[in-house]
């Protein structure tokens, strides 16, 4: 039986190759198009230096930029779980990300997207762990977003290095 599932996938890989698939930062990926092509404003707190940290991890930071890209990040904690007593022992933490990437020859809107995540964190522990267990899930959440943000435009590399010739 693993010997048909083997075949199965080598058939698969060559069906891909058959039907113009390229990676994305391969030779002729359109991704690499978009590394340090991304100016990101500056950051305005905490959550936003994570996220564009994270952001420049993948994409790398702005040499020559081609866009830049303007993010609204929103935070929202929501309680999950009670004691008897009436106290929260879990937390949601909700965020959205509004990106808005402009062409910065023309100015021109060339991406508008609404990115959401979320993570979670538990009040059990004493007061120190509580608050690093808050700081660690609003980390997260802006790496999931960032990741989220990158995933989005390399899907639309192709669309965006159209828009930018």
């Amino acid at each position: 039986m693993w010997l048909s599932d083997r075949r199965t996938f080598l058939v698969s890989l060559a069906a891909l190759g058959g039907c113009g698939f390229t990676p994305v930062y391969g030779p002729e990926g359109a991704g690499t198009a978009l590394q340090g092509a991304i100016r990101l404003r500056a950051p305005d707190g905490p959550g936003a230096y994570r996220f564009n940290q994270r952001f420049e991890e993948r994409l790398g930071r702005s040499t020559s930029p081609t866009y830049e890209m303007a993010v609204n990040l929103s935070v929202k904690q929501v309680g999950m779980g009670s004691t008897s007593a009436g106290s929260t022992t879990r937390f949601r933490v909700d965020g959205t990300a509004d990106v808005a990437l402009t062409l910065i020859a023309t100015g021109e809107p060339v991406l508008r997207e609404t990115i959401t995540a979320f993570t979670g964190y538990s009040t059990t522990g004493n007061t120190a762990a509580t608050l690093a267990a808050e700081r660690d899930a609003g980390a997260r959440l802006m790496v999931i977003l960032a990741d989220q943000t990158v995933d989005r435009l390399l899907l639309n590399a192709d669309r965006l290095a159209q828009a930018a010739r």
